[in-house]
């Protein structure tokens, strides 16, 4: 993983307000800390963060120049208005270089397992350690040729050189599974509309007593 090199500002005023003007400038309010460091209130390009984070994911690495100094960071938390998607806000968590970081990397699978075989992804990222400064962007899982019934668990994964895992080894990560046969899918769909289900049967009109 390459660094992202970002520009960033000084933000000195706080509140809703105050962010609302920051993002109507383009920009996103961001806050940076670790290491002992007091936290440091910064304005993000939007583009340039916003395409740095479609590149690499939650996992970009970040070269934060500011003030004449430069920091390396990754996303900790990014918030997202809940309806148009807009970044509002990123918190932001300062590494160095040869430090180990936990991080969460999308599974990707590759190939295609047999015919009539039911592709099942249980876990679609794994949480493993590396070093901040080469984080993978994904572990790809190869399923080309998997048999029916089989299944790779966590443990299975061939993980980038210098990644350790961190996610739970016996957890399931992919599993082929026969594929419902047409007599199957029928049935389930009768049993999902209630066709053939035996009605109950219509009240009869109550005798008139002498």
């Amino acid at each position: 993983m390459s660094e992202v090199r970002i520009a960033a500002e000084p933000r000195t005023e706080f509140g809703k307000g105050a962010a609302r003007r920051t993002r109507r400038a383009g920009k996103i309010p961001a806050v940076m800390y670790g290491h002992g460091q007091d936290p440091v209130h910064i304005a993000l390009p939007a583009r340039e963060f916003g395409a740095a984070l479609r590149r690499g994911g939650g996992n970009t690495l970040l070269s934060i120049e500011l003030n004449g100094s430069r920091d390396l960071a990754l996303p900790k938390q990014v918030q997202r208005d809940p309806i148009r998607g807009d970044i509002e806000h990123v918190d932001l968590i300062i590494v160095k270089r040869g430090e180990k970081v936990t991080v969460s990397v999308p599974v990707i699978l590759t190939g295609d397992a047999v015919v009539d075989g039911l592709v099942n992804q249980e876990l679609t990222v794994l949480e493993i350690e590396a070093e901040a400064t080469h984080l993978p962007d994904n572990v790809e899982v190869s399923i080309a040729g998997m048999a029916i019934g089989s299944h790779l668990k966590a443990g299975d994964i061939t993980l980038p050189t210098g990644s350790i895992l961190i996610t739970d080894a016996e957890h399931l990560v992919v599993s082929i599974l026969a594929a419902p046969t047409a007599a199957q899918l029928e049935a389930e769909l009768a049993e999902a509309t209630g066709t053939g289900v035996a009605e109950a049967a219509e009240p009869q009109p109550a005798t008139a007593e002498a």
